[in-house]
């Protein structure tokens, strides 16, 4: 039965905390989210060096952050290994979001510092943003609203599931 307004409806409710606010954890997410394990964990992949890791707000189904597990802010501090391993986890990641999703194209990027948009300027993280033929449109202009049709879990396994072994 449709509402009297004619109106579809998308419900998103794992947005609430977003919206709200409310008190986040203390201390750097980064280094909480490598010890997080089961449905806490957004984790995809873990490598000796850098780790992959589902963004909570991401921008489009399958966003990753490439993370060194070292609490490091500035690329330029990065150790020899740990660059190379960070570059080694971004083309595994495109390959994997690729088999899984069919991604046409990427988005990958690091906002360093705060003034450069990073939302946790003290942890250096890599984006690698999948991107579909279609995927802007009017709803986060219109109704400031990104619509993804998956739930980040349900990402996270397929993800997981399609990621080497190493």
């Amino acid at each position: 039965m449709s509402d009297p307004d004619g109106l579809d409806r998308l419900w998103t409710p794992h947005r609430l905390a977003y919206i709200k606010g409310g008190a986040a954890p203390e201390g750097c997410p980064f280094d909480r989210a490598p010890a997080l394990t089961g449905d806490e964990s957004l984790v995809v992949a873990r490598g000796k060096l850098v780790y992959a890791v589902l963004n909570l707000y991401p921008y489009n189904p399958g966003h990753l952050l490439i993370c060194p597990y070292r609490h490091v802010a500035d690329y330029t501090d990065l150790t020899d290994d740990e660059v190379v391993e960070l570059a080694a986890f971004t083309q595994e990641a495109m390959r994997v979001i690729r088999r899984v999703s069919g991604a046409h194209g990427f988005n990958i990027g690091i906002n360093q510092g705060s003034v450069a948009g990073a939302g946790i300027a003290e942890h250096l993280h890599q984006h690698v943003v999948p991107r579909y033929g279609g995927d802007a449109n009017f709803m986060p202009i219109v109704g400031h609203t990104k619509v993804l049709p998956q739930l980040l879990t349900d990402t996270r396994d397929l993800l997981i599931e399609a990621w080497p072994a190493t």
